[in-house]
């Protein structure tokens, strides 16, 4: 496995063209820093709601915080580090177990009408202990309770397992008066700072929750939703009552708006980046760059570049989730057949185009996480012979009789598709098994993969935090519903082992890192026996800018700031 790596490309492409004059609405910032312009950028797979707590993945997150905020935010630069946001300073006790916000004076929700001459008001600390009770509550527009306060905060249970009917009273959560909060927590974690700063501990004012339901988009952000065309394109304007700014006093943001655009196809994606209707883009097709490269090869040397492209490692990780209470994958034999009978590095040279870290054989936790070394993790190499003897041993030798299998999978701008093509040829070389598979709408594809309605479902996983917590959550039994009708979020594999939750339940309360990464990885090895997963690879990002865009950060955890992005385009030059 190669080592962890981040770095740059910078392809130095020159073209002629007109650059446009900053308009005199937007003088100069300071350190040459610029006001004023539009962001185009693109999401392929679309969002599944822009109601925070129903924000359960990475695309809709990134649309989300450009919009709300909560208590402290993460450092795009470098996401190891919290910092202060709607809290302009923070204390813990000496237990670990009680956190003091003060929060900033005079920051204001977006105007909207839902307040009183439609002016937006200020921001309190009851609003972070309402919007936390309503996290806490059961509701269909709820899906953050379980990967948040869940066994976290202190009566966070009882808060949500109250009576129905009765008012939501969240006991660790305490307002001392407008700007300080106090929460308090069941046992010290080290997460607790990044699950805040997540959609989960974003701020919402109750009036508008009241007013618009789970339609409501009123946050404190840099930006403001103003249009939605389904399916087409969302359109966020600059919030002119924005409280931060930059380093060197600049008030933010600087952009006047931001454009997102729903293409799904990546070759598609790619060609309107080229023709200028795109500033920047995401998981580029690595054969269609190469093209790109290596057609104008002769300008790689100019300088004054036209594009960036970065190359950079991932916090991700690429996996199939099977049903473990659906035959075939009720029996254990099965999912580790399947995992023996997959040849990694075939699907990452012919059909990713080497776009990715590393072949998946050690476990669901992706490299590059300080202190983790997944190496010492037995995953599942390429195995055909251990992969026919486990599928015969489960009574299915050869493939005979082996019950019908369906795979639901997204689009993924075609990637997915191309994947489960060959992991369906595979599966059938090996062990002489088929698979079907369905493509349907990302949305519904979160929404089928909870209520466990198919044997298999394609899964990725972004970091929310840099920590192998994060990963292993998403297989931690007590997070399953007793109920095979109820909805199982995160672990939708609906795995469960008393000994990996034990241990999950150890790391997650030590109060060294050691300990706890020594016990989250007898955990992880214990699920990879188990093989409720089917890993398939770790991610690598390959992701393109024109060059006018400045103070735009790619991370591992793919977190997206645009509050500090400006854009700037060099004078014209002549043909």
């Amino acid at each position: 496995m190669k080592k962890l790596i981040y770095f740059i490309i910078v392809l130095t492409l020159v073209s002629c063209g007109n650059s446009e004059k900053e308009s005199a609405l937007h003088p100069e910032a300071q350190g040459g820093r610029v006001y004023g312009g539009t962001l185009r950028v693109n999401e392929t797979d679309g969002y599944t709601s822009l109601f925070p707590h129903l924000g359960t993945d990475a695309a809709t997150h990134n649309i989300l915080a450009q919009m709300y905020e909560g208590l402290v935010r993460v450092d795009a630069k470098n996401i190891t580090r919290i910092l202060p946001c709607i809290a302009e300073s923070w204390e813990v006790d000496k237990a670990g177990v009680v956190y003091t916000f003060k929060l900033n004076k005079g920051i204001k929700f977006h105007d909207n009408p839902c307040f009183p001459d439609g002016k937006g008001r200020e921001v309190v600390a009851s609003d972070f202990k309402y919007s936390f009770e309503l996290l806490c509550t059961p509701s269909e527009n709820n899906n953050l309770f379980e990967p948040s306060f869940k066994g976290i905060v202190q009566g966070a249970d009882a808060c949500y397992n109250r009576e129905k009917g009765k008012p939501a009273n969240l006991e660790g959560v305490k307002v001392l008066d407008d700007y300080t909060l106090q929460i308090r927590l069941i046992a010290p974690t080290g997460s607790f700072l990044y699950i805040l700063a997540g959609t989960s501990g974003f701020v919402m004012p109750h009036e508008a929750v009241e007013k618009y339901g789970n339609k409501t988009t009123v946050g404190t952000g840099p930006f403001v939703l103003t249009s939605i065309i389904a399916n087409e394109k969302l359109v966020l304007v600059r919030n002119p009552s924005y409280y931060r700014t930059d380093s060197i006093g600049n008030k933010l943001p600087f952009l006047d708006s931001i454009n997102i655009s729903f293409i799904a196809d990546k070759k598609n994606e790619l060609e309107v980046f080229k023709s200028g209707g795109l500033d920047l883009i995401f998981g580029l097709p690595a054969a269609s760059i190469s093209e790109m490269v290596e057609a104008q090869i002769a300008d790689f040397n100019s300088k004054n570049p036209k594009y960036y492209l970065q190359r950079n490692s991932e916090y991700s990780t690429q996996c199939y989730r099977f049903n473990v209470t659906r035959k075939p994958f009720d029996n254990v034999k099965v999912r580790q057949a399947f995992s023996y009978a997959i040849d990694r590095e075939k699907i990452i040279a012919n059909i990713l185009n080497t776009e990715a870290f590393g072949p998946g054989i050690c476990g669901l936790t992706p490299p590059g996480i300080s202190g983790y070394d997944i190496t010492e993790i037995k995953g599942y190499n390429f195995n055909p012979e251990k992969a026919k003897k486990l599928l015969a041993e489960a009574g299915y030798p050869e493939g005979k009789n082996f019950p019908p299998v369906t795979a639901e999978i997204n689009s993924g701008g075609g990637k997915y598709v191309d994947v489960v093509d060959e992991v369906k040829k595979q599966l059938k070389a090996v062990l002489n098994v088929d698979i079907d598979y369905v493509v349907v709408p990302f949305g519904r594809k979160l929404e089928d993969e909870k209520y466990g309605r198919a044997e298999m479902f394609r899964s990725g996983w972004i970091a929310d935090y840099p920590s192998p917590e994060n990963f292993l959550r998403t297989m931690y039994g007590a997070l399953v519903p007793d109920s095979l009708s109820a909805p199982s979020y995160l672990n939708t594999t609906r795995y469960k082992n008393p000994v990996f939750d034990s241990l999950f339940e150890a790391a997650f309360a030590a109060t060294k890192k050691e300990e706890a990464y020594a016990n989250y990885m007898k955990a992880e090895q214990l699920m990879m026996l188990d093989a409720p997963v089917l890993i398939l690879w770790y991610g690598e990002n390959l992701k393109m800018s024109h060059s006018f865009v400045k103070n735009f950060y790619f991370n591992p955890m793919n977190y997206k700031d645009f509050s500090e992005v400006y854009i700037q385009k060099p004078a014209k030059q002549a043909s």
